[in-house]
């Protein structure tokens, strides 16, 4: 890989300017307005993977954004690696939270600053650039294949019609994603572990229309009240939830595994500090490192009713609404859980109001396996890199597809990524190190090398 290295080293600020314009286009897929933005992000994409030498791109319809693809077949003899990644953001609101603008990326304290900077634009684009180092030195090992998607932020909702549809063309290995977080830049790791998800819409509707809370109040329920009261009740005095059968699935760490988890470093004073936190708060009986991994949650995302303009309006609300998700755990199973919140939440709403319960996205917690020849690939790759072997990370966020990709292709997934906690994902002041970047595209071919190696 000594060519390949070079040519990466010659062409680090190239690769830089293409990240910078993929990043200023604002591919938002929850937002509609931004629907001829997400689509220029595929088609610069497919553009720079031809560039990459890659054959075959082509934008792939589906039922929402299309899928970017691509491939370079070397030898059918060889291993072939199915490369993940996705191309939409999330929203950058609120604008005014930003200390630069979101989609204006710009470099500051070693780090690239922007929506999509991490997640997953960044990360994504080390895979291409790669793969275009590794063929440009005729050094890449194994087949390849590309599928990037738009609808990643959303629920992926057209992606398992798409691995359903194109099975024999999809076919691989394994999958290779950067889409996670190490530790820190001096303690790699490879996440082994994610929670799934289960993300629910409610409103709480008391009247015909928005009263005079003079007129009315302390007759008519105040739903913006009776949603407050009807959150807090999801969990008790130790913040377990409180939603029955919740835990029914839960699969328990033993107390090695739990020893093992805790040793990852972690220093709670440096936690609080960068968050500004006067303290945590969580599940009784669990660490932070086991409540932002191994335990499910819920929480609320958002909450909204009544009269939030300038000044005062004196007004009984009508209505109130909130979105709710829950991150789940190992042998949970994401539609059985939004099934029993819409029963517990329905049963628990006072007969002085109607409830209407919506799921939207979910997904399934994933454990991949560390015995397997790909995952030795990626950590001898991570090792040269970093000068130490990572280790095996649990990570509390979700990425629904992972299930998809085993259930579907039968494929096991390397959790690859190269981003970090302190990222700020999906929030204002997204950011990604300019080390991770490059270091990413630096590790990406040694996986390659060493899983054609390995595989033989």
């Amino acid at each position: 890989m000594e060519n390949t290295q070079q040519f990466i080293n010659a062409n680090k600020q190239r690769f830089l300017d293409e990240l910078f314009d993929l990043l200023r286009i604002p591919s938002v897929s929850a937002d509609p307005k931004f629907k001829g933005d997400v689509l220029k992000a595929a088609e610069f994409l497919a553009e720079k993977l031809k560039v990459a030498g890659m054959n075959n791109v082509e934008l792939m319809a589906t039922d929402g954004n299309p899928i970017v693809y691509g491939e370079k077949i070397i030898d059918a003899s060889k291993p072939t690696v199915l490369v993940y990644g996705h191309y939409d953001v999330q929203p950058a609101d609120p604008y005014e939270l930003w200390t630069s603008p979101p989609f204006e990326p710009e470099i500051r304290d070693e780090k690239i600053w922007a929506r999509g900077a991490c997640d997953d634009k960044g990360q994504t684009y080390m895979h291409v650039k790669a793969i275009e180092a590794m063929i440009a030195n005729n050094e890449l090992l194994c087949n390849v294949k590309v599928i990037i998607e738009g609808e990643e932020e959303v629920g992926s909702v057209n992606l398992n019609p798409f691995l359903e549809k194109y099975k024999d063309k999809l076919k691989a290995d394994v999958v290779l994603i950067s889409d996670t977080s190490m530790i820190a830049n001096d303690c790699p790791s490879i996440t082994v572990g994610l929670r799934g998800l289960s993300y629910m819409e409610v409103e709480v509707v008391s009247s015909n229309r928005d009263l005079h809370s003079g007129v009315y109040g302390g007759a008519v329920a105040n739903p913006i009240n009776v949603l407050c009261e009807m959150i807090a009740s999801l969990k008790d005095e130790n913040k377990h939830i409180t939603i029955p059968g919740f835990y029914n699935d839960v699969r328990e760490l033993s107390a090695d595994e739990r020893k093992g988890l805790n040793s990852s470093p972690f220093n709670l004073e440096e936690y609080k500090k960068e968050l500004k936190l006067t303290e945590v708060e969580g599940e009784k009986g669990y660490t932070t490192l086991e409540r932002t991994s191994i335990r499910p949650t819920v929480d609320v995302n958002g909450i909204w009713g009544g009269y939030i303009g300038e000044g005062a309006k004196t007004v009984l609300p009508a209505k109130a609404n909130a979105k709710i998700s829950m991150r789940l755990v190992p042998n949970q199973n994401s539609e059985k859980i939004s099934n029993l919140f819409a029963e517990h939440f329905k049963k628990i709403a006072p007969k002085s109001v109607t409830v209407k319960v919506t799921a939207h996205h979910g997904g399934e917690p994933v454990i991949t396996p560390t015995d397997t020849v790909a995952y030795r690939a990626a950590s001898k790759a991570m090792e040269k890199t970093f000068g130490i072997v990572p280790l095996p990370g649990y990570e509390g966020g979700s990425i629904p597809i992972v299930a998809s990709f085993e259930s579907i292709l039968g494929l096991k997934t390397i959790l690859f990524g190269f981003g970090l906690d302190t990222d700020a994902l999906h929030s204002p002041n997204e950011n990604y190190g300019l080390f991770n970047f490059y270091k990413g595209i630096e590790t990406i071919p040694y996986f390659y090398q060493n899983y054609a190696e390995m595989s033989k």
